[in-house]
């Protein structure tokens, strides 16, 4: 086999030098030369088709009609909120990513997956970050004192694939793949280089040997996965771990899965005992007031496929300066701004004089245009003094004519409402059932002014 050598490659023109300089010597761009490693023509094919059958499959060519569906076997990972994201399950041969903020409770979480697996299946949990005992002192904080975890403390890439290939294990963990490294570049560990060229021969070794392979990533202080955005193209699954800080629960979001949908949410709960399922999230995103208060409105909305009870708060007072403040936290600060033009043009409330606070209880990121209407209902409900009902909830989304327009899942977001004790709700009309729900009124409105109206 002839000798693998490394080179540098420009991210710009792909022009390849031996060593590496801050100009690229094609182009005369700067700072884009980066550590590669340069296959032999034959080991490259070999590598780019390992796990996918031999190489010359590649010049066979089928009908889409004939090509057999397998029935993947799902594996449950042992938490409910976790398969929900998942899709349903742990698939053989898929490559997980889980990136979060340190201190989040990635590794407590995976080290909780793979507790259950090993109860039916080989794990190998490979800690690159922390030492063995450190993570059996976490195991025995989480109340797992017998567990059959296969562990390794390891941060060469060589090494780890070769152990995996004598225990054979179902499941592999690596924490985290920004510590792996590969003898084969000379860059420092999570280097661009040694994160792209380990996290290819992980994921090739999965879908040789059919494991499922979780990858912790770390997050850079933007809040994204550390390292090149190839990471995230090649591996099937990228999950987020998020949390507010000071707060106990957290959240789990699928942002791509070639398993199953995404944007789908888990709700956990972190307790001295590791991280509880929450039965209920739309429980936790809902304060407990007392009275009705100005400026709180509740709106259904969806996440994934699971409809959720979030409170939308506003506060709105007079500005002191020339350019009163837009505030939005779990809400898009732009399309704050364009409601409450839309407010002003077709519902006569002027706000060009006040500054405006928009906050979604709970920590939650409400992405989706249901929640138009709650945003200008609490903004007019603050502004007016007026408290809306208590047993009333909101959704629709607010074109720039001032219409309501209807948004997906109407019905399972009723249903979501009627489930918690909600009385009314206030929609658009196109999501009006068409028969009747009993002890739930239902509140159809097709403009602006009309929802307006019909809240006084």
């Amino acid at each position: 086999m002839a000798k693998i050598k490394t080179v540098y490659v420009c991210s710009a023109c792909g022009a390849q030098a031996p060593k590496w300089a801050g100009q690229c010597g094609d182009c005369g761009t700067w700072n884009t030369l980066s550590e590669s490693i340069d296959f032999p023509s034959s080991q490259a094919a070999n590598s780019r088709v390992a796990g996918f059958g031999d190489a010359k499959d590649l010049n066979r060519v089928q009908n889409l009609a004939e090509v057999a569906l397998d029935d993947m076997q799902r594996v449950p990972s042992g938490l409910s909120e976790f398969d929900r994201v998942l899709g349903g399950g742990l698939v053989p041969g898929s490559v997980i990513l889980l990136g979060g903020d340190p201190g989040i409770g990635k590794s407590t979480l995976l080290l909780q997956t793979v507790a259950a697996l090993s109860r039916h299946l080989k794990t190998l949990y490979v800690t690159g970050e922390e030492s063995l005992q450190q993570v059996s002192l976490r195991s025995h904080r989480l109340g797992f004192t017998d567990l059959q975890v296969r562990m390794l403390a390891a941060t060469q890439l060589e090494s780890v694939v070769t152990v995996a290939q004598r225990e054979q294990p179902d499941v592999i963990v690596i924490d985290s793949i920004q510590t792996m490294f590969t003898d084969q570049l000379q860059s420092a560990p999570g280097a661009v280089a040694q994160v792209r060229e380990c996290a290819a021969q992980l994921v090739r070794y999965a879908k040789q040997t059919q494991t499922v392979m979780f990858l912790i990533g770390h997050v850079t202080k933007e809040g994204v996965l550390a390292g090149p955005r190839i990471l995230e193209h090649m591996v099937d699954t990228v999950l987020y771990f998020e949390g507010e800080a000071g707060q106990r629960y957290r959240l789990i979001r699928a942002v791509k899965n070639r398993y199953g949908a995404v944007n789908e949410l888990g709700v956990f709960a972190m307790t001295d005992r590791g991280l509880r399922e929450v039965a209920n999230p739309s429980a936790i995103f809902l304060s407990q007031h007392e009275q009705a208060v100005p400026g709180s409105v509740i709106m259904v909305t969806l996440e994934g496929s699971r409809p959720l009870l979030v409170e939308v708060q506003a506060l709105v007072d007079t500005s002191h300066v020339n350019a009163p403040k837009r505030l939005a936290v779990g809400f898009e600060q732009n399309r704050l701004a364009m409601l409450l033009a839309v407010l002003h043009r077709h519902g006569g409330i002027a706000t060009y004089d006040q500054d405006v606070f928009a906050n979604v209880v709970g920590g939650v990121r409400v992405t989706e245009t249901g929640a138009d209407l709650p945003v200008i209902l609490a903004v007019v409900s603050s502004l007016k003094n007026r408290c809306l009902p208590q047993d009333m909830v909101v959704f629709g989304e607010v074109g720039l004519a001032g219409e309501i327009r209807p948004v997906p899942n109407g019905q399972e977001r009723l249903s979501e409402a009627r489930k918690h004790g909600y009385k009314r709700a206030l929609v658009a009309a196109a999501n009006a059932p068409r028969k009747n729900m009993e002890d739930f009124e239902i509140i159809a409105v097709k403009t602006l002014d009309e929802a307006l109206s019909r809240i006084g």
